[in-house]
């Protein structure tokens, strides 16, 4: 498998992003920085070897790492 296992905050970010969260409503949302959300964010393409936030979230729904509700 390409990646390790998300972090619980990097997949509760993810999570906000699919449904529609912009980077600063997750920040808000969750009392970060939005430079935190966007490092988590960094973090997790990192781990998949991918360039954009749409393949990491094609990558991590193909890895059954989320689940579209």
């Amino acid at each position: 498998m390409k990646t390790n296992l998300l972090t619980p905050r990097e997949k509760e970010i993810f999570n906000l992003l699919i449904v529609g969260k912009s980077t600063k409503d997750v920040a808000v949302q969750l009392k970060i920085s939005e430079k935190t959300v966007r490092n988590h964010i960094s973090n997790v393409m990192q781990k998949l070897e991918v360039k954009t936030r749409y393949h990491a979230v094609i990558e991590l729904l193909k890895l059954g790492e989320l689940n579209l509700k």
